[in-house]
């Protein structure tokens, strides 16, 4: 691909028609597409090769947490099909996600591989009654430092509140990928606690946006896509 979108649209649908009735309305010129576990467990791998043959980038958002050989093979095969991005939870811990790296390397080594630190919908409230001392942003920057500096990953899934203070951290050559993202007109939140704007996010830093519901759920999903794929291209 010559062009980079920013925007990648989670396809959150529960079968693989209704995922590419969907699909076929975008372009790969505005977006790339994230596959979560719904439609994965509905339609296989097969469904990843169908958006390749579309043109799409796939982001394949499994969030692999397991041991550090099943969580190997797992990326090892998920770079075999070619994904332009896949994930692990950085709860997982060192030995796994240094695995994780080795398993992207043997499957090739094409894919990006970044962690998850605090899911958008947690807060202090979800912290504190898992027995988890510290704010999100201690827990974020504590599994971001070891996801990215101590064990090579290519950056993380975190939110965008989150993005300047990591990108302090960890430097300009991170890849800070935000969930939780909503355009101006959308105030409701859906079940996402931690929430910005498109432009607000990339203005804060964010390298690449997650959105979902705004757009799939919009009366007229193209031009909603295009709208804001206008407003960031507007972006410094």
């Amino acid at each position: 691909m010559t062009h980079d979108p920013r925007i990648i649209v989670a396809i959150d649908r529960p079968d693989a028609s209704s995922a590419l009735a969907l699909v076929r309305h975008f372009s790969p010129e505005y977006c790339r597409l994230k596959v979560g576990k719904e439609l994965f467990t509905a339609a296989g791998p097969s469904i990843v090769e169908q958006f390749h043959s579309l043109g799409f980038e796939v982001f394949l958002d499994l969030k692999f947490h397991d041991i550090p050989n099943t969580v190997q093979a797992a990326c090892r095969v998920a770079s075999t099909m070619g994904v332009w991005m896949l994930n692990v939870h950085a709860a997982g811990g060192r030995a796994m996600m240094e695995a994780a790296r080795e398993g992207v390397q043997q499957g090739g080594g094409a894919s990006l591989l970044i962690a998850v630190t605090l899911l958008t919908s947690m807060n202090q409230q979800a912290l504190d009654e898992l027995g988890m001392p510290g704010s999100p942003m201690d827990w974020v920057k504590r599994w971001g430092q070891l996801a990215v500096t101590d064990c090579g990953l290519d950056g993380l899934v975190c939110s965008a509140r989150e993005v300047a203070g990591l990108r302090s951290e960890l430097g300009q050559s991170a890849c800070l990928v935000t969930p939780g993202i909503r355009p101006t007109e959308q105030a409701g939140q859906d079940d996402q606690q931690r929430v910005m704007t498109p432009v607000q996010a990339i203005a804060e830093g964010s390298s690449y946006l997650v959105i979902g519901r705004p757009i799939t759920a919009a009366a007229n999903p193209a031009s909603t896509l295009e709208r804001i794929h206008a407003d960031l291209a507007a972006c410094p």
